[in-house]
């Protein structure tokens, strides 16, 4: 029972084009997190989000309380020129996207204070704000840490030496520490928010992929089988044409019959949907296999299983039938199904030439299936060829190992 759906992947290449786009996608959310992680200032999309960058400007205005209070022309041009470089700073920080544009920036703030703090008192909010951003700029928490100590530290060393009133600049030192403990908390929940939203999206977009390759793997099974089976009975019929037309024209008929049958099976695989059971698709397996004249031998009756493992089995026995009307030139099945306290065991046996040397379509999907629901999947094509496929119960260990009925045919076991 060989495999060639190897060589048939021209009408499943749309998945392929998902596993590309996925892989895309995945690369683009790495990177979309790794410039999150980074900062959270530069990547704002919305003009809201913008605009609520530019309200905490409003606290720049106790930069002119000491100014006004002097009343010395030269403090208000220091405040101007001062106060200037601040804005333009600020505002670059605000559309900076690179995170080193932005360290930069966030330096040149701090030297600003450093220069300025003396010459007004109320200008020490140039280091509550430098403290402000640095958690947004990175997520680094030493060097936030450091960041939001240093402009505490600096703003005291430079407050004690200009004998400015140790409340001053103390409460401005305690502000810049609490203002950047809380922006560190705001910055991990902005960055968890859309570590979170990457997540969604990948999540969402999996499902579709998944979803597309279900139908894909459906429509091979259905579609495979049944063309399988049109093509054989439609020979059949051609052969019968002269010396029997009475035997061709019900060959005919069961064409038609068949067909309408594989469009409500097309149907029923898009929707997710399976009727019949897994007795249904062997009663289907024993029309085929007596159409291509093979001897199918049934050792047990299906047991009852839970809907998602009976929709596998089933599959999994189409798509073995139609691996060996195709392909494996046999005159003898034995399927074999075992139900216990352990799980459930399917066996499908033919006597055929064997010989698979790589998985296609149909035998992948057969994998797939069964390990998607825990199971496991082998084949055997020493002689004939031989495929086991085990489902572990729920209330057993999944590790545990089924006994396996021995099967006649073919005299080989896996």
């Amino acid at each position: 029972m060989t495999d060639p759906d190897s060589n048939s992947t021209v009408l499943f290449r749309g998945c392929e084009s998902d596993s590309a786009a996925a892989g895309s996608l995945f690369a683009t959310h790495r990177q979309a997190e790794l410039a999150m992680r980074k900062s959270l200032i530069g990547n704002r999309a919305r003009k809201r989000d913008r605009i609520f960058d530019f309200i905490w400007l409003v606290y720049s205005f106790f930069f002119v309380i000491d100014p006004i209070q002097r009343h010395s022309v030269r403090l208000w041009v220091l405040f101007g020129v001062a106060y200037a470089a601040f804005l333009a700073i600020y505002i670059a920080l605000v559309f900076a996207r690179s995170q080193r544009r932005q360290a930069l920036l966030l330096v040149a703030m701090g030297i600003l204070g450093v220069i300025y703090y003396p010459f007004n008192i109320t200008s020490c909010g140039i280091f509550i704000y430098a403290a402000a951003f640095i958690p947004f700029i990175t997520e680094n928490n030493w060097i936030t840490g450091a960041t939001i100590a240093s402009s505490a530290i600096v703003m005291a060393v430079e407050g004690w030496y200009a004998h400015f009133s140790p409340w001053s600049w103390g409460i401005c030192a305690f502000f810049a520490i609490a203002v950047g403990a809380a922006n560190v908390i705001a910055a991990q929940k902005m960055r968890a928010a859309q570590k979170l939203g990457l997540a969604h999206e990948e999540i969402a977009h999996l499902a579709k992929i998944a979803e597309r390759e279900r139908i894909a793997r459906d429509l091979h099974d259905v579609l495979g089988h049944t063309l399988s089976v049109v093509v054989l009975k439609s020979e059949l019929a051609g052969k019968l044409m002269d010396r029997d037309p009475d035997r061709a024209r019900r060959e005919i008929g069961e064409v038609e019959q068949i067909a309408r049958k594989a469009l409500g099976d097309v149907r029923e695989a898009i929707s997710g949907y399976r009727a019949g059971g897994l007795a249904a698709e062997i009663a289907r397996a024993q029309t085929t296999l007596d159409a291509a004249g093979v001897l199918l031998e049934c050792q047990s009756k299906p047991p009852q299983l839970p809907p998602a493992e009976e929709t596998v089995l089933s599959l999994i026995v189409r798509e073995a039938v139609t691996n060996i009307v195709r392909h494996a030139q046999a005159s003898r099945c034995v399927l074999e199904i075992q139900s216990g306290d352990e799980g459930t065991a399917l066996v499908v046996q033919d006597d055929g030439r064997g010989g698979v040397r790589q998985e296609g379509n149909g035998l992948r999907g057969m994998r797939e299936r069964a390990v998607s629901i825990g199971g496991t999947f082998q084949i055997d094509s020493a002689q004939g060829t031989r495929l086991v496929i085990r489902i572990p119960s729920r209330e057993t260990a999944e590790s545990q190992t089924l006994v396996l009925p021995v099967s006649a045919a073919g005299g080989q076991q896996s």
